[in-house]
C-alpha cells in the first residue's frame, strides 16, 4: 500500500475567479486517487508551526499568518493570494508532509503521496510567490534530516516551473541534493545550470520550450538519475508537479501520463538500491485538470505497485 494524505481543509483555500490554482484541483485529485486500488487514506494533521520554523523565520510565519483576511483576498503578490481558508489549508500541507516522512522513516510503509494545496516549491525563506506559503519539500526534508537523524535527502523536482524555494531554503544544506527539471524560459526566470547551492548541492536541468517525453527521459538518464545515484540518499522527497503535461496552459512542455510514470519508476529503482524503497512525495503544480488527474493516478499507482 501506499500512504496517502488528503484534508478538506485544502479545498477551503480559494483563489479569485480565474485563478489557475482553484480548489477544483483537489476535486480532481481526490477523484484521481479513487481509480487507484491499494492506498493506506489518511487526513492530514494540523502542521506545527515549528516546523515551519526550521526553513522560515518566525516573523514571516507570523506575517503570513496575520495576513489572513476574514473574508474576500489579500494579494501577496501578482500570483499569491490568501483567503480565510488558506491557514489552515497550508497547515494541513505542512502536517502531512511531516506526517508522511514520520510514517516512511517509521517503517509503517515504504512510500507516501501528500496530496494538498497550496503547492509549495516556490515560496523562498522570506518570500511568498508563485501560489506557494511554505515550501513544503524542504520542510519534510529538514523534518527527516534534524528530527530522525537522516544524512542524506535527495529532491527531485518534475514541476515544470523551477522550485526556486525549495532551492532557495536548501541552498546551504549539504546534507540535501535538490535535483529539478524545468522550463526555460519560464516563471520564476531561475533554475540555470550554474545555480549550484553552497555546497553544490542544487542540480538544475533547464528543458527548452517544446521538450518532450523521449528528450526528458534523455536528460535524466544523462544528468540527474546519475547525481541521486551517486548522492546514495536515505530517503527521496519528490515534488510532484504535473504542469508539465502537453495540456498544461501555463507552459510549452510535451509529456504525456506515460512519462511521469517512467519518472516515478525510475525514483523508486533508485530508492531501492539505495534506502530501502523510501520515497515521500508531495503535489506541486498541474493546472489542466484532466491531465493533472491523469498524471497522479499514474505516478500514485507507481507508487502502489512498488510499496512495501
Amino acid at each position: 500500500m501506499t500512504i496517502v494524505y488528503t484534508h478538506e481543509d485544502c479545498l477551503g483555500h480559494r483563489e479569485p475567479p480565474g485563478h489557475p490554482e482553484q480548489h477544483a484541483r483537489m476535486k480532481a485529485v481526490a477523484a484521481a486517487l479513487e481509480t487507484v486500488e491499494g492506498l493506506d487514506r489518511r487526513l492530514a494533521p494540523i502542521g506545527d508551526e515549528a516546523e515551519i520554523a526550521r526553513c522560515h523565520p518566525e516573523g514571516y510565519i507570523a506575517r503570513i499568518r496575520n495576513a489572513v483576511p476574514e473574508e474576500g483576498w489579500t494579494m501577496l503578490d501578482g500570483d499569491t493570494y490568501l483567503s480565510p481558508g488558506s491557514w489552515a489549508a497550508a497547515l494541513r500541507g505542512v502536517g502531512g508532509i511531516c506526517a508522511a516522512v514520520d510514517a516512511v522513516l517509521g517503517g509503517e510503509d515504504t512510500t507516501a503521496f501528500v496530496g494538498c494545496r497550496p503547492p509549495g516549491h516556490h515560496a523562498e525563506r522570506e518570500t511568498p510567490m508563485g501560489f506557494c506559503l511554505f515550501g513544503s519539500a524542504a520542510i519534510g526534508a529538514k523534518r527527516a534530516l534534524d528530527h530522525h537523524g537522516l544524512s542524506r535527502v535527495a529532491i527531485v523536482d518534475f514541476d515544470v516551473h523551477h522550485g526556486n524555494g525549495t532551492q532557495d531554503l536548501l541552498w546551504h544544506e549539504g546534507r540535501t541534493l535538490f535535483c529539478s527539471s524545468h522550463q526555460i524560459p519560464l516563471y520564476p526566470g531561475t533554475g540555470r545550470t550554474e545555480e549550484r547551492g553552497a555546497l553544490n548541492n542544487v542540480l538544475n536541468v533547464p528543458l527548452a520550450p517544446g521538450t518532450g517525453g523521449a528528450e526528458m527521459r534523455a536528460a535524466y538518464e544523462r544528468v540527474i538519475l546519475p547525481a541521486v545515484d551517486a548522492f546514495a540518499p536515505e530517503l527521496i522527497i519528490v515534488s510532484a508537479g504535473f504542469d508539465s503535461h502537453a495540456a498544461d496552459p501555463l507552459a510549452q512542455l510535451n509529456w504525456q501520463a506515460g512519462d511521469f510514470g517512467w519518472l516515478t519508476e525510475e525514483i523508486l529503482t533508485l530508492a531501492g538500491r539505495h534506502c530501502g524503497g523510501r520515497v515521500v512525495s508531495t503535489l506541486e503544480g498541474g493546472y489542466d485538470l484532466q491531465a493533472l488527474a491523469e498524471c497522479t493516478a499514474t505516478h500514485v499507482r507507481g507508487l502502489t505497485e512498488r510499496s512495501r
